[in-house]
């Protein structure tokens, strides 16, 4: 039997979208930013962006998550930061990040600047032609949160206070390979609290604490009261439920090195505002 060339396009072209559906249905939330102007198709930049999210996670000797290169030069630079939950495994990251890098590009198909969260925040990737590699990035934000409210809110907020604080010291004094934290509180004898805060560890102490201070600082605007909590920004993020929703957090090689903070590797082949999602 001999299937028409017709049907074998129509086919392939329904495998194509289910497949590309299937990658967009995956995503929190992606921001396509303007101001750093667009790029064309075969341009240096384009050229230099495509290189670099192709060899992202292919940097086996990374396996605590976080990502940044940068490619190319002057104008046509990209800088690039991937970063994957503290509870998710090297293979899995790297597979967060190849689908992000496959995604981000067609939500996002000719600005220079570019951010995306996949898979309900297991990993995040941002791209740039301007330096983003240790800058506090505020704008972008944004939150989600549990329609339940709590029935003892005193308690509970009390209890909440206490516990992102505790959480942010420790992920803000974590060293360049990852800033993360995680831990619950008993908000009652009825009621747990689970919370986990994360920086890109490329921020100093100085820069996680300010970026987690202002993440919990908009709890109370956009989600008072609310059982469950997300707010998410480029630099940090933070999420709070009354159910445990975060896996055992991976670990360091205690014989690695850390590198430098701020200090993207570099490859090359020429010489050398808030929105709340309810």
């Amino acid at each position: 039997m001999v299937i028409p060339m017709a049907a074998v396009s129509c086919m392939l072209a329904f495998l194509l979208s289910c497949l590309i559906s299937r990658a967009s249905a995956q995503v929190t939330h992606s921001y396509c930013d303007n101001k750093e102007g667009n790029y064309t198709i075969n341009s240096t930049y384009y050229n230099n962006l495509n290189t670099l999210l192709s060899k992202l996670s292919s940097h086996t000797e990374i396996n605590y998550g976080f990502y940044n290169f940068s490619y190319g030069q002057n104008n046509d630079k990209v800088n690039a930061i991937g970063l994957c939950r503290g509870d998710v495994e090297p293979d899995e990251c790297r597979r967060c990040l190849n689908d992000s890098a496959a995604t981000i590009t067609q939500l996002c198909p000719n600005q220079k600047e570019a951010y995306l969260w996949l898979k309900t925040n297991e990993c995040q990737l941002s791209y740039s032609p301007r330096s983003i590699f240790g800058v506090v990035e505020s704008f972008h934000w944004f939150s989600m949160k549990n329609s339940h409210n709590v029935t003892e809110p005193d308690k509970f907020n009390k209890a909440l206070s206490n516990l992102m604080k505790n959480l942010t010291v420790v992920a803000a004094s974590g060293d360049s390979r990852r800033k993360y934290a995680t831990d619950s509180v008993d908000a009652s004898t009825l009621q747990t609290i689970y919370g986990l805060v994360q920086c890109t560890p490329d921020l100093s102490e100085t820069d996680c604490n300010r970026c987690l201070d202002g993440a919990i600082y908009e709890i109370s605007s956009c989600c008072a009261n609310k059982k469950g909590v997300r707010v998410v920004r480029p630099s940090c993020n933070i999420r709070f439920e009354t159910y445990s929703f975060y896996g055992q957090t991976t670990k360091l090689d205690p014989d690695v090195i850390p590198p430098s903070p701020s200090s993207p590797s570099s490859f090359n082949n020429i010489p050398a505002k808030g929105t709340c999602y309810c």
